[in-house]
């Protein structure tokens, strides 16, 4: 009973191990940018702090260096939110070197065409695993205030994406890893880890019946 009970807890935290690795991780760019309107997001999200000092969620998410997040009045319909965009060269990169699965989605504001690739390596190497192309969805006398949302499936684990063209014209938010449709979690993560607690539960229960 006891290597039963051991091997059912076992199995519930390798259950709960899976369910956060596979977790659903959004991107808000809120609190990057505080001192200025403007700032490089830098290691907000990745143990370290943005351009202002300010530090995040560590989800172990890196950006390249020419990321910067801006405070939108209208973006994502909240006010005063960040969203992210770039002045400077091609495109930005994120890591995430943990990996992730099942989609890859977020909203943007565009007044200019732009794609995004998701590949399996660090650094947009690898294999490319879904690509996206963006539309222009501008609105006259409207900067970053008209957002649409976007996302993609895939199959593969991705560690980096890739947001080419568009530098000062694209504006992203609710950047979501693991969901094809931002900011919405993955219900089958919980039911998995439901189980695995059940399954304790039960082996403990079993235990104590039998010592009674």
């Amino acid at each position: 009973m006891r290597n039963f009970t051991l091997a059912a807890a076992a199995f519930a935290a390798f259950t709960m191990s899976t369910a956060a690795s596979a977790a659903v991780v959004v991107l808000d760019f809120d609190g990057v940018a505080t001192t200025n309107n403007v700032a490089a997001v830098g290691g907000f999200y990745n143990g370290g702090v943005s351009a202002d000092g300010n530090s995040g969620t560590n989800y172990g998410v890196a950006f390249s260096s020419n990321a910067l997040a801006i405070n939108s009045y209208n973006g994502s319909g909240e006010p005063n939110p960040g969203i992210l965009f770039f002045l400077s060269g091609g495109a930005v990169t994120i890591d995430y070197a943990a990996g992730f699965t099942t989609g890859f989605s977020f909203n943007y504001s565009s007044n200019s065409q732009a794609s995004i690739t998701v590949y399996d390596g660090l650094g947009a190497t690898g294999n490319v695993l879904a690509t996206l192309n963006l539309v222009n969805n501008f609105q006259s006398g409207c900067g970053y205030c008209a957002w649409d949302p976007i996302g993609v499936s895939f199959a593969g684990i991705a560690k980096s994406i890739d947001f080419a063209g568009g530098a000062n014209f694209v504006g992203y938010d609710n950047i979501t890893f693991g969901s094809a449709t931002p900011g919405i979690p993955e219900p089958a993560t919980w039911a998995m880890m439901i189980i695995g607690f059940g399954m304790v539960g039960s082996a403990l229960r079993r235990r104590t019946a039998v010592a009674a």
